[in-house]
């Protein structure tokens, strides 16, 4: 393990943070750092870690499938954050799903087993969206945390892990660990290294990579709202609690008009009926995971699904609990676009520059910065 210059003696002990180089993660870190926390992540050296470049964190290399790493990587920590997962939208082939399960079920369970024995106090898990239950009647009205996750149809190893997560989270608290999940909905925001599913599409989109689209819809948070959820379930929640994290319900067509604000450029005008769309991504999907899986899907038939049934989050749990306030999804587009303009991810010569100097920190400009 190798420490930044903050890790001095009589500090206080670090907070712990797993997935720190992914979207949620990175966002959170410099959150963290900002309000002045030390900080320890755990990373994976054969992964991209950009995102944690130049920051004074505490550096400890291992991963969460293995149980005895993850205790070294933990030990001394007071309050995890636990943000790691495998994300995906498709079925994939054998060893795909295996991943799934290893990473997001056995993981979580090894780092609450780790916190736990480590007494390093509250964990908060992040969840998913597409975990929470829905009203099988009428898929559109708002779910909330009591609604359960409904295993009856046909549904993606993602979604299913996740909800297997949560049952590590609930036995591990019917056993007396203090530990809280934040659930997430689609992110969209800077700081996204990666970059995330909807960075990809902002920066295909405006490379002018997207001829076509399916209408449908789902709830999106902006980056410094789901940051600001995990903090608010560190430090308000309830444990043995979950709570959900949205800033705006869109449709696509909406997301791809704040796509057009920000590029300046025109939006696909060919809308595919998505019965089409999921007949073909089926075949599609199926193919390519079988002899290309490391080629990027984006209109898998589990995407899809989920944009069908159009679900609502409702937040007024953690409105009310949290004292939640989510911020607009405009304003997370502008910073997402700002952030992989900045990068050189956005090559089309035509796109808007945003109005933010190349100079400042993409990653923590004001909002109104982003457009005159």
């Amino acid at each position: 393990m190798t420490s930044g210059s903050g890790a001095f003696a009589g500090s206080p002990p670090p907070v712990f943070v797993t997935g720190s180089a992914g979207h949620v993660g990175a966002n959170l870190v410099r959150r963290l750092l900002d309000d002045g926390v030390r900080v320890r992540v755990l990373l994976r050296h054969e992964d991209n870690n950009e995102a944690l470049e130049g920051l004074d964190v505490e550096r400890s290399f291992g991963d969460i499938r293995d149980l005895n790493a993850t205790r070294r990587a933990l030990e001394g920590c007071q309050g995890v954050y636990h943000v790691a997962a495998k994300v995906s939208t498709i079925e994939g082939n054998r060893a795909h799903r295996r991943e799934v399960f290893e990473c997001n079920v056995l993981g979580t369970r090894h780092v609450l087993q780790a916190a736990r024995e480590a007494g390093a106090g509250r964990v908060v898990v992040t969840g998913s969206f597409s975990a929470v239950g829905y009203d099988l009647d009428n898929p559109s009205s708002p779910s909330d945390e009591t609604m359960q996750f409904y295993p009856m149809e046909r549904t993606m190893p993602y979604e299913r892990s996740k909800a297997l997560v949560e049952h590590e989270c609930w036995k591990a608290a019917a056993k007396g660990q203090d530990v809280v999940v934040a659930t997430c909905c689609a992110v969209i925001g800077g700081g996204d290294f990666f970059p995330s599913r909807l960075g990809r599409t902002l920066c295909d989109y405006t490379n002018r990579k997207i001829r076509a689209y399916v209408d449908g819809g789902f709830e999106f948070v902006a980056a410094r709202d789901i940051v600001e959820g995990h903090l608010l379930c560190m430090h308000k929640g309830r444990s043995g609690e979950k709570y959900i994290f949205s800033s705006e319900y869109k449709t696509i067509s909406e997301i791809l008009d704040l796509f057009e604000e920000v590029s300046g450029l025109p939006r696909p005008c060919r809308r595919i009926p998505t019965r089409l769309m999921l007949g073909f991504s089926e075949v599609a999907s199926f193919y390519l995971s079988r002899f290309h899986p490391s080629f990027p899907q984006r209109f898998t038939p589990g995407a899809i699904r989920l944009l069908r049934k159009r679900r609502h989050a409702d937040t007024s749990k953690a409105k009310r609990e949290l004292g939640y306030q989510p911020t607009s999804i405009r304003a997370a587009v502008r910073e997402a676009y700002a952030f992989h303009y900045h990068r050189n991810a956005i090559t089309n010569p035509l796109a808007k520059r945003p109005c933010v100097t190349a100079a400042a920190p993409v990653d923590n400009f004001s909002p109104s910065q982003a457009y005159g």
